[in-house]
């Protein structure tokens, strides 16, 4: 699933009429079976991430009551958001262009797919749906500064498409807030939404001997290209969400025009400056990859 597209158009949807994108989430036209899906999703997930995902992450489901209800009202989980972080969600058509959702996360506004996922689809898709945005982004934006950090790579994006290094922020978008793994007094666990919604990532992240698991180096972040087809062959780890607020306060413009002019890193590629959590095998990958 390319779930840190940003996206350059709008999937299959038209173009809707308001500037910013948003439309109706339409929360009381959801059939049946699509809460169905979705109660399938959750009560799955909700089974695997005790253990496995951070503790803010689990804390955020339970605030903004995601379990197995169904699929959540926007306007509801806005309400609660607000409260605690300022933040709100919206409901937009499919991908949207860069600027439009960087400016919604300057100001505090989580750009959310409402469509789900038909339930021959449950592991796999490629564009993000309301179960990935919503169950998998959303808790962590309770958390006061995971959310100042969304609003602050908002407004970061925004000038990296002015100096044209968009592709490599989205690489440190695609490390933290999709893929991104933190390690706490009882050892790693996930905190992003790539990971937190999908079950098979879920176990593979944190369990299978195949992947790479590097501390984060954010030059090295710049610099790495990431899988969007399968499985990520390397995780970066955090040592605390206070480490994602320092990259608030870095000016990127130099990082740009240095890392603008190195080769890029290919997903599994080892540098010798590295720092391993956890050195993989490369081996679900390298089974995967043709012969000769």
């Amino acid at each position: 699933m390319d779930a840190a597209k940003h996206g350059a158009a709008a999937g299959d949807a038209a173009r809707p009429g308001r500037a910013d994108w948003t439309v109706d989430q339409g929360w009381e036209s959801y059939t049946p079976e699509e809460h169905g899906v979705w109660r399938t999703l959750a009560e799955r997930q909700g089974g695997l991430l005790p253990g496995r995902a951070c503790d803010e992450f689990l804390q955020g489901l339970r605030l903004l009551d995601l379990g197995s209800g169904g699929i959540p009202d926007f306007r509801r989980l806005s309400e609660v958001l607000t409260r605690r972080t300022g933040w709100q969600v919206v409901a937009v058509p499919g991908l949207v262009p860069d600027e439009v959702f960087f400016d919604h996360l300057a100001h505090r506004r989580f750009p959310a797919g409402r469509f789900i996922r038909r339930p021959e689809e449950l592991d796999y898709l490629e564009e993000p749906d309301v179960f990935h945005d919503v169950y998998g982004h959303v808790p962590m934006l309770m958390h006061p500064a995971f959310a100042d950090y969304m609003q602050a790579y908002g407004a970061g994006g925004l000038r990296a498409r002015r100096l044209g290094a968009l592709e490599n922020l989205a690489r440190v978008y695609w490390y933290t807030v999709e893929f991104g793994l933190v390690e706490g007094p009882e050892g790693l666990r996930l905190y992003g939404a790539g990971i937190a919604s999908s079950r098979a990532e879920t176990i593979f992240a944190l369990t299978d001997d195949s992947p790479h698991r590097l501390r984060f180096a954010l030059e090295r972040v710049l610099r790495t290209r990431y899988r969007i087809d399968d499985f990520q062959e390397t995780y970066f780890v955090i040592p605390g969400f206070d480490a994602l607020l320092e990259l608030a306060r870095i000016d990127f413009a130099p990082l740009y025009e240095r890392v603008l002019a190195l080769p890029t890193i290919e997903p599994g590629e080892i540098l010798p400056e590295d720092i391993f959590v956890a050195r993989g095998t490369g081996a679900y990958h390298a089974a995967r990859r043709p012969a000769g």
